[in-house]
């Protein structure tokens, strides 16, 4: 290849939440971009974020090996942005998080990829022994550095930005129910800043940070998960009523929600890792394998939330006094 070619990525699971801000990051500093999905005449939306021909969808499922060499083949660096938060049919965590992350590892060595970037989720080695997303997760990044040694893993905390699920789904569910739901208030909660993720998966990818390790993402507000429902009741502009609700009850109603044929709400096994705490460790703040190693400084949530949760108020974003959360003492 021509030494002035610019550098080929492949990013599995490329056209989700954290690819899209992924893909905008790699785009503007000139890469060439496949972002391997499952049905990629569902992801030219992508193609819009980098020049004619920069940026393509090609298939590739993790549940085939051929499909997954076929689109790294090639590459300069893989990253792997796949995660499914329950499942369903062959869409399991074993397939998905643990042989699908494998797969890619694998193909990433193949291809001769000179790095390999793997997005895990913050807290599932404390989560492992009682949720089984958790543990899928955790086995998937042992199975990427047996694979691949020189992997950069990355563990997110919950994550907030333009496009979110959490916090979105809650401004939702908020602006139509007149109760909330509050299960295990007390959790703590490390949300980052979508972006700030995408920042340090562009440098891991770029090799700014020491290979084959583990670092843990959180943003500059550690808060409970009660705290946090009453912030999004604030940007929202709304005043249901938060009513907790033991972890035993709702764990029974969201395995009733699983009989229907929709996408549930809530898990039973989401119940479960609402009850651990979620946050950068301490061995993690003491050994630098935070957002401090990629010289980022975090985002608060202050900064961010208001861009896009004005939605939910009633008058839009005309509406900036909302309303007062009502909060059981």
């Amino acid at each position: 290849m021509d030494r002035n070619t610019p550098k080929l990525v492949t990013i599995f699971g490329g056209s989700g939440f954290v690819g899209n801000h992924l893909v905008q990051v790699l785009a503007r500093q000139g890469y060439r971009i496949r972002v391997a999905v499952r049905r990629p005449d569902l992801a030219g939306d992508v193609r819009m974020f980098g020049g004619v021909g920069q940026v393509v969808p090609i298939q590739a499922n993790l549940r085939n090996e051929a499909s997954v060499q076929r689109a790294a083949a090639g590459s300069d660096i893989v990253i792997n942005l796949v995660g499914i938060g329950h499942q369903a049919g062959k869409q399991s965590f074993q397939a998905v998080h643990v042989e699908g992350a494998a797969a890619v590892a694998r193909a990433a060595k193949a291809a001769g990829a000179t790095a390999l970037v793997h997005l895990s989720a913050l807290g599932v080695d404390k989560a492992a022994e009682v949720s089984a997303y958790a543990a899928s997760k955790l086995q998937g990044e042992e199975a990427v550095l047996a694979a691949f040694p020189q992997a950069v893993i990355i563990r997110p905390s919950l994550m907030f930005g333009q496009g979110d699920g959490f916090f979105n789904l809650m401004g939702s569910l908020v602006r139509i129910l007149p109760v909330m739901p509050l299960i295990s208030g007390k959790t703590l909660f490390q949300p980052v800043f979508v972006g700030d993720v995408a920042d340090a998966i562009a440098k891991a990818a770029q090799g700014a940070v020491k290979t084959g390790r583990v670092y843990e993402l959180g943003g500059p507000d550690v808060e409970s998960h009660k705290v946090l429902m009453q912030r999004i009741l604030r940007e929202a502009g709304r005043n249901p009523m938060l009513v907790s609700v033991p972890s035993g009850l709702m764990k029974f109603m969201a395995s009733l929600m699983g009989i229907l044929p929709i996408k549930p709400l809530i898990t039973p096994d989401q119940v479960e890792l609402l009850g651990v705490d979620n946050v950068v460790s301490e061995a993690a703040q003491k050994e630098k394998r935070t957002l401090a190693a990629f010289d980022i400084v975090p985002t608060s949530m202050d900064e961010i939330l208001p861009t896009y949760m004005w939605r939910f108020r009633r008058h839009g974003e005309f509406d900036r006094e909302g309303g007062s959360p009502v909060i059981p003492t």
